[in-house]
């Protein structure tokens, strides 16, 4: 039988808590051990009480485990344990992690560090121009976007991600089998092809109002920090910060027009210590967030990160422009810029040159 469906069998135990099928896990060293686990192993553990153990070995049917099993397989899900090496690492750290994540898509290196979007559903223009201008030039710095797949600002911080050509995670209050809401469909697809979509709960689940609140503590555990765009008073947004608070996770907050009810949750983020966000450029250094083609660009010789300097200021510039500046002639700059253009920092079109 597969391993996986002890796993699904274990995640399917109702009256018992995530942090406690973790403890067994690690001492048991696997699900299907804590399923062949007799009364008395079970008894040695000191988090479970005899009514849970009684409840444990009443519950040895794997007939539901199955179903669910064949519904993954299906449907080209994946099923990630706490102690899994897919399991991301960040949200190891929190109090409450998930002891099973459900999963489409795919989880990278690139996805180790990333940066929460979170605001609004009935978002204004200004609060969508912001989650997606921050989003998209995050991307553009490798850095992976993590929302919830929400109306408003969520849409717009997936949308801002995916248009930069980053990647993007979505995090659901329901099974990921389910798209809600369901005029997100075309950007889930884009999402799973792009990243990842995942959730707590098992396929099939409904997107009931409660479970929101939980899976925000995902969406904050599995980010490096958190950026609330907008947020009335009693936002779910302001629930994710409180989370993000509580894991040790910078919270920046867009500050707002001080009459709109979409900016008092951020701007009172604000007043008690969370960093405001007035300027893209600021966080992205207060966040040592630089791009990859920086760091290669070190890597250049003088010349060549000098010329570059210059294309990236002027753009698009003609090579003549660059021979006068650099006081070169046509042969020598053209033997920097093929150098540029095959390491990727520049594209050339006749005698004009753009930064890529």
């Amino acid at each position: 039988m597969e391993k996986i469906i002890y796993d699904i069998w274990l995640k399917s135990l109702e009256k018992v808590n995530d942090s406690i099928k973790i403890q067994l896990l690690k001492t048991f060293g696997g699900s299907e051990a804590i399923y062949h686990a007799s009364e008395n192993a079970l008894k040695a553990m000191q988090c479970i009480n005899d009514d849970m153990i009684k409840y444990i070995m009443s519950q040895k049917d794997l007939n539901k485990a199955n179903d669910i099993y064949k519904i993954i397989v299906e449907k080209e899900i994946k099923a990630i344990v706490y102690t899994d090496p897919l399991y991301p690492k960040l949200l190891k750290e929190i109090y409450d992690p998930p002891f099973m994540l459900y999963m489409r898509g795919n989880l990278t290196a690139e996805d180790e560090s990333p940066i929460a979007i979170v605001g609004a559903r009935k978002a204004t223009a200004y609060g969508k121009w912001a989650s997606y201008s921050i989003a998209q030039k995050l991307s553009e710095y490798s850095k992976t976007i993590v929302s919830g797949m929400a109306y408003g600002a969520d849409t717009y911080a997936h949308k801002g991600a995916l248009e930069g050509g980053g990647r993007t995670i979505a995090v659901l209050g329901c099974g990921v089998d389910i798209c809600y809401p369901k005029a997100n469909q075309h950007l889930m697809n884009k999402i799973i092809e792009n990243g990842a979509v995942i959730s707590e709960y098992e396929p099939g689940t409904p997107a009931f109002p409660y479970y929101f609140p939980a899976r925000n503590r995902i969406i904050s555990g599995l980010s490096n920090a958190i950026v609330v765009v907008e947020a009335g008073v009693h936002s779910g947004s302001l629930i994710t910060a409180e989370y993000a608070l509580e894991q040790g996770r910078d919270i920046y907050a867009v500050p707002g027009n001080i009459e709109s009810i979409y900016s008092k949750g951020t701007n009172r983020l604000i007043k008690e210590g969370a960093i405001p966000l007035i300027d893209i450029n600021g966080f992205l250094k207060e966040l040592n967030i630089v791009k990859t083609k920086d760091i290669v660009k070190d890597q250049l010789g003088t010349v060549e990160r000098k010329l570059l300097d210059i294309i990236y200021e002027t753009q698009p510039v003609h090579m003549e422009i660059l021979m006068n500046k650099l006081k070169m002639q046509s042969s020598e700059i053209n033997a920097l810029l093929t150098i540029l253009e095959i390491k990727g920092f520049v594209k050339m079109a006749g005698k004009i040159v753009v930064a890529k």
